[in-house]
């Protein structure tokens, strides 16, 4: 809120939500770049349960054209989105196929984008300064969370949760990245580290694996 945010829904022709797409001013994101805007995250449900499956239908599509053409009209001189080099969410293959070009890659996931002018200058993603350091006699579970990704929001939920199962043993860190200049100081904007070592948050590890990950690592204390 106060940041520039913009959502966009899609509904089918009965009116109801079948997918969304959420960008914002590139200055405010964990992406650096200037007078661009980046796309935070765009789905369309694709489960036959709940509401149902809405992909193949375009509704991608529309809401990435309707999202650029929102950006360009507020100015902004491209936009920018991120994708996995893996079939399995927000493939970048699919921005490629949208006209976005690779301007940056880190481990799996790819920066793209989209110049709407000659003036415009590509954006870079934001490198790790530093990681986490270990505490002698004690494990350290310190997790990166900005909060603009519901399930790094719920691998931040877990991993508090089962940390605190172990009283004084295991102390959990908390590391705001919605602060830009904190985001600034790590270089890392979600993410999870226990005693230094990074945890694989994508898809989230259940409750179960990360309780099983701190026990490991109390056991070598």
């Amino acid at each position: 809120q106060g940041r520039g945010l913009r959502v966009k829904l899609s509904l089918d022709d009965t009116g109801t939500v079948g997918g969304m797409i959420q960008y914002a001013p590139i200055e405010h994101t964990f992406v650096e770049g200037k007078d661009l805007y980046f796309i935070y995250c765009i789905w369309v449900h694709g489960y036959k349960r709940g509401r149902g499956n809405f992909q193949k239908q375009g509704m991608g599509k529309a809401l990435l054209a309707a999202a650029e053409a929102d950006a360009g009209e507020r100015g902004a001189k491209g936009m920018v989105a991120w994708g996995v080099s893996l079939p399995f969410w927000m493939r970048a293959s699919w921005f490629k196929k949208h006209g976005y070009r690779k301007v940056d890659k880190k481990g799996m996931q790819v920066l793209l984008w989209k110049p709407f002018t000659d003036a415009a200058i590509p954006p870079k993603w934001i490198k790790e300064k530093k990681k986490p350091e270990r505490i002698h006699g004690q494990v350290t579970v310190t997790s990166f969370i900005s909060g603009w990704c519901s399930a790094q929001n719920i691998v931040y939920e877990r991993a508090k949760r089962a940390a605190a199962e172990f009283g004084d043993k295991v102390v959990f860190q908390e590391i705001d990245t919605f602060d830009r200049p904190t985001l600034l100081e790590w270089g890392n904007s979600d993410a999870l580290f226990i005693d230094g070592k990074e945890v694989r948050t994508g898809p989230p590890p259940s409750y179960e694996k990360l309780r099983k990950l701190i026990a490991q690592r109390l056991k070598r204390l």
